[in-house]
């Protein structure tokens, strides 16, 4: 049968038969950026019109067989071309043949072009556009947005608590008993802001700048301002500190706005990770990860500790005892769970994560639901099974040191060494 060897290159694609003679060739029509966007279509198998425009005058030509440089573009080839045999191989005859003479014969018969140094400044040209449109592309995932979202997320809460615990120490000189009296960072601030001086704590102004807080604890925090043992306050020291509270509450509102955006931008990058962990987790194992698809060919077993890092590797350096889990920690059912417990949950969900990555990476079937309910009822069971804490193991007991031998004799010196005649002194150097 007939075999017509197809080979790719920069400028357009040729048929060689089994002597290198051309059976046809067709070159690539459009300006460089067009041809690069080509080649890259080629790069990832798709068959591009001239290809397919080169298979069909070749199979007109009564060649059967044909024979690419590509697996993936054979086969795509294969599945629209059923009449003739399209299979790769890697490197082809034809292919080195066209490699080995190009610069001598082939540059001329295809491109009519006979200084090699004009090819080459043209293939220049157009493969440093090819890389600058797959290096956009490369830009332009949405993923890398959402790593970059959840580390603005992580910034805002480092300054935040750094702020925060300035303020206190700060209005703790005029009012100390309130930091007791309220725990959260942005209540207190909230507090600090709107009210200002001490004086105005009243219930009625508590309530309105903290519409959920309860009543007793709003009288609570009023009776503290009346009997507070605190430093006063002039105005103008106060307005300080409201400018730097002010701050902190642009940052809690810039955190806000972009954990919405996370939350948005995971609904359609990723929505299986985030039915399963949530947008914020989710989007910190992406960023984690280095991105949608390296989580997607992560093992189970690495996504679980991902996060911790150091500790794997501190272990693996002395022989401790290795990290369970990573920053999947923050799943509400592995850190409301029994010590015990932890590692075998954390396992089952990175086991799930691992396959609603993959989804969301190579299929987009939306497919959470059932993964959510498989890992619940794994999770039930775990607690159903490992109810009550493994027993301890019991310490091993240190080996008695060996008694030393006795001597011989009643306690005296040891018996001198056999004697073995007189020996000789050294000789002198």
């Amino acid at each position: 049968m007939p075999t017509a060897y197809i080979v790719t290159d920069t400028l357009g694609v040729v048929a060689l038969d089994e002597e290198g003679n051309i059976i046809d060739k067709v070159l690539y029509e459009g300006p460089d950026q067009v041809i690069a966007q080509k080649l890259t279509s080629i790069e990832k198998g798709e068959p591009i019109p001239e290809i397919i425009k080169l298979v069909e005058s070749v199979k007109s030509k009564g060649y059967n067989v044909l024979v690419l440089e590509h697996k993936e573009l054979a086969r795509n080839l294969a599945s629209m071309f059923k009449d003739v045999e399209i299979r790769a191989e890697i490197p082809s005859k034809g292919g080195d043949m066209f490699r080995e003479y190009f610069e001598n014969r082939y540059m001329k018969e295809m491109y009519g072009i006979e200084n090699f140094w004009d090819y080459y400044k043209r293939v220049f040209d157009i493969t440093v556009l090819q890389t600058r449109l797959k290096l956009r592309k490369v830009a332009e995932k949405r993923d890398l947005f959402i790593a970059n979202a959840i580390s603005a997320v992580d910034d805002c809460d480092k300054m935040m608590n750094l702020m925060a615990s300035r303020l206190r120490e700060w209005y703790g000189l005029h009012f100390p008993e309130l930091e007791e009296l309220v725990r959260d960072h942005r209540d207190y601030v909230k507090l600090l802001y709107e009210l200002g001086h001490r004086s105005n704590f009243t219930v009625e102004n508590i309530k309105k700048v903290l519409p959920n807080i309860s009543e007793e604890r709003a009288r609570k925090i009023a009776e503290a301002a009346e009997k507070s043992v605190g430093a006063e306050m002039a105005e103008f020291d106060l307005e300080a500190i409201r400018a730097y509270a002010k701050i902190f509450i642009t940052a809690m509102e810039a955190r806000k706005k972009l954990a919405e955006y996370i939350d948005e931008a995971m609904k359609e990058v990723a929505p299986n990770i985030r039915e399963l962990v949530g947008s914020l987790l989710g989007a910190r194992l992406i960023n984690l990860a280095g991105g949608l698809l390296k989580l997607a060919l992560l093992p189970a077993s690495t996504i679980q500790v991902l996060g911790a890092e150091k500790a794997l590797f501190r272990a693996l350096r002395t022989g401790g005892k290795p990290p369970k889990h990573g920053v999947i920690f923050q799943f509400p059912e592995i850190f409301r769970a029994p010590r015990w417990q932890r590692g075998k949950i954390a396992r089952a969900l990175a086991a799930k994560l691992a396959i609603a990555a993959k989804a969301d990476a190579f299929t987009g079937n939306f497919i959470a639901p059932k993964l959510k309910e498989e890992l619940m009822k794994r999770i039930q069971e775990i607690k159903t099974l490992y109810a009550k804490p493994p027993p301890r193991k019991p310490e091993a007991k240190a080996r008695p040191k060996p008694a030393p031998a006795k001597r011989e004799g009643r306690g005296g010196p040891p018996p001198p060494p056999p004697s073995r005649g007189e020996r000789k002194p050294a000789p002198k150097r």
